[in-house]
């Protein structure tokens, strides 16, 4: 069940204190009269039992979350949407927001969150909402994110639980160069590497961490070859 009212907008502290105070929100508020979600399920509201299902799939830049969606579309009927190929689908499309993504993305940032929410929400609209199954990949990427998706989409989606494929800076480096010499994408340089990095550590990491408070995040060790990464994330999934 949905679980995003956790990020709750707050003055800046050290990761540790964030997750904590995160675990004891929804601590507070599962048990109460506010886990208005928990509520629903429990009354069989219908619309929240036609809703998609929507698990995120988290990791570092290279770490291999295109790859492993790809497997796991095929071999369990879910739709693959990356906010970052809507993002960048977006920037081409000469539309008024797409100057703004260009710059962000040039420069290892993260994108204002209600322009991906909207993205999102759009693109699973368009393949189907009602009983859809959706991997989002790549979101969210920090707090603000997780608020905003609350605010436009929290009441309306299953998220069982969050996938993170873990994996070392050096291999993602070694994958996204070696990506680098086919994919033309603008990030996919040394420079932008090293900031989408920071990024992640410092910004994508404290969500990771509220989800394990919850015991909602999975982890697979991303380091080993497709195959071997995919035997365990499939052995998550058909859990289902």
């Amino acid at each position: 069940r949905q679980f995003f009212f956790l990020m709750i907008r707050r003055p800046p502290r050290s990761t540790q204190s964030r997750s904590s105070a995160a675990s004891d929100v929804y601590k507070r508020q599962v048990h109460g009269e506010q886990n208005i979600f928990f509520t629903k399920q429990m009354e069989g509201d219908q619309a929240v039992q036609n809703s998609p299902i929507v698990v995120f799939v988290l990791g570092g830049p290279g770490s291999g979350k295109g790859t492993q969606c790809e497997l796991i579309v095929k071999n369990f009927g879910f739709k693959h949407l990356s906010a970052g190929d809507l993002l960048r689908e977006e920037r081409k499309s000469g539309s008024q927001q797409a100057e703004l993504i260009e710059d962000y993305i040039r420069n290892g940032k993260i994108v204002p969150s209600e322009i991906t929410v909207q993205l999102l929400e759009k693109a699973m609209q368009k393949h189907g909402w009602e009983n859809g199954k959706f991997l989002i990949d790549g979101f969210p990427r920090n707090e603000e994110n997780c608020q905003k998706w609350l605010n436009l989409c929290g009441n309306k989606v299953n998220t069982p639980f969050l996938l993170q494929l873990e994996c070392s800076e050096e291999t993602m480096e070694k994958r996204i160069l070696k990506r680098a010499e086919t994919s033309g994408r603008s990030d996919d340089n040394i420079e932008a590497i090293k900031k989408r990095f920071v990024t992640y550590i410092t910004e994508t990491k404290p969500v990771i961490e509220s989800f394990q408070q919850i015991d909602k995040c999975r982890i697979v060790n991303a380091e080993r070859d497709i195959e071997e990464v995919y035997k365990e994330v499939e052995s998550i999934f058909c859990q289902l």
